[in-house]
């Protein structure tokens, strides 16, 4: 593993939520771990064993009449598209219900589905696509 791909790994911790990450390619195998965060942590919501999507908002429980937010959980790549070439997952205006898949961040060739946290429709979406999130970057809000 060459000391490009290192310091990419570090800068990728150093820039997300997780505290250790272990990378094997061919022989060789790199850890790195922090043990005391940089910022605070994000709370997130709960996720079963067999759930890969997450999403994060701001909205307060139990508000129907407002927007929510759904905020990056993580650093990486945003694609709003399911594959080149393919139409978005979601445009402003769409319907959408809780669970449908928004958008997908590629993070270490990890491919996370961020999911509309309820049923609504969508008022706001971010222009980026193909670039890069931070952690916490509004996507979109849904109404």
């Amino acid at each position: 593993m060459d000391l490009s791909k290192i310091k990419t790994l570090i800068d990728f911790v150093g820039r997300s939520n997780i505290t250790e990450l272990t990378v094997t390619e061919k022989d060789v195998t790199v850890r790195i771990f922090r043990t005391s965060p940089a910022e605070p942590a994000v709370a997130e919501p709960p996720r079963t064993p067999e759930s890969t999507e997450s999403v994060v908002s701001d909205a307060p429980s139990g508000a129907e009449k407002t927007s929510q937010a759904v905020k990056a959980p993580v650093f990486g790549v945003l694609h709003r598209t399911p594959a080149p070439g393919e139409p978005p997952f979601v445009v402003v205006g769409d319907a959408v219900e809780e669970g449908q898949t928004l958008f997908i961040i590629e993070a270490m060739k990890v491919f996370n589905k961020i999911a509309a946290p309820r049923a609504g429709r969508i008022t706001r979406l971010t222009e980026i696509d193909g670039g890069e999130v931070e952690t916490g970057d509004l996507l979109a809000e849904i109404a």
